[in-house]
């Protein structure tokens, strides 16, 4: 998925307004102005629209963590320069404190049923030999679930 799509979406299931995304940017120790914000957030097909790379995209998911869970004291964590959908699903199960349960719950909603060791397979290292890639329509159908929820 694209960052501005998952973006976009969290916005969305929050009910966030630029200023609250700007914040949660700030607790991800990323500086934007309220003009890049909503830049990222226009349709594809604006012609104004502005692609967000993973960076800024990881950025925010560690300020949503922050911001839903608090900040830990020490260092903060490591921004990866490089997102996959594994790990934006991880962030943002961390950021809502999702048990494993929840998070089948929230894809039975948005009617994609997973088990258990289904769900444990996108949590675990890319080298692991029960490691599975979570695609596109298994974070679209976790992030619609979210809607429902929140």
């Amino acid at each position: 998925m694209l960052a501005n799509d998952v973006l976009r979406r969290i916005r969305y299931v929050f009910n966030y307004k630029d200023q609250k995304m700007i914040e949660i940017f700030k607790l991800g120790d990323l500086e934007v102005s309220p003009e890049e914000v909503g830049l990222w957030l226009k349709k594809d097909d604006d012609s104004e629209f502005k692609k967000m790379n993973d960076l800024s995209l990881a950025h925010f998911l560690n300020g949503l963590i922050n911001e839903k869970r608090g900040k830990k004291e020490g260092a903060s964590p490591v921004v990866e320069k490089t997102l996959t959908n594994n790990i934006i699903l991880r962030k943002l199960t961390i950021a809502l404190n999702l048990k494993s349960e929840d998070t089948i719950e929230v894809l039975a909603d948005a009617d994609l049923r997973v088990s258990k060791h289904e769900l444990s397979a996108f949590f675990r290292k890319a080298d692991h030999k029960h490691y599975r890639e979570c695609l596109d329509q298994i974070l679209r159908n976790f992030l619609i679930g979210l809607e429902g929820k929140y």
